[in-house]
């Protein structure tokens, strides 16, 4: 085996790996946030303490799944780093727009009702696929 094919597997075994860890800690981000907002309310009675636990253990997995995306991302080729930077931009620009947007709207009563994060969150994750989607098509 030569050494470009031994550095092929390599890499491609490392980036499955970063991949494998992502996709758990992004699970576990999903966990710790639903058990912070709905424990208080179903599991513990709105008990402070728990509810403080809840949020720091969140907010603990979140720094971590920042740090393995960071690592993913390093570990991509130059190609998928900059879908992934194009895709970033695209989701980040419509994010702080349409948030923004959101929010103007209640302000100046064309909406009746209040803006919620949850509308926001939505929207980024589905402008964050199909703009990877697109990325990934326009690059084949």
């Amino acid at each position: 085996m030569n050494k470009s094919k031994i550095n092929l597997d390599s890499w491609t075994a490392r980036n499955r790996k970063n991949s494998v860890h992502l996709k758990y800690w992004s699970a576990a981000w999903l966990v710790s946030m639903a058990l912070a907002a709905f424990g208080p309310k179903y599991i513990w009675d709105f008990n402070a303490l728990l509810t403080i636990f809840a949020v720091i253990i969140s907010i603990e997995v979140v720094g971590t799944m920042i740090v393995t995306t960071k690592r993913y991302l390093s570990g991509l080729d130059e190609m998928h780093q900059k879908i992934f930077r194009e895709v970033s931009a695209i989701t980040l620009g419509t994010g702080v727009v349409c948030g923004n947007s959101y929010e103007l709207l209640e302000d100046i009563k064309l909406i009746s009702f209040e803006p919620e994060i949850s509308h926001l969150i939505i929207l980024i994750c589905l402008t964050f696929l199909a703009a990877m989607i697109v990325g990934h098509r326009d690059y084949r």
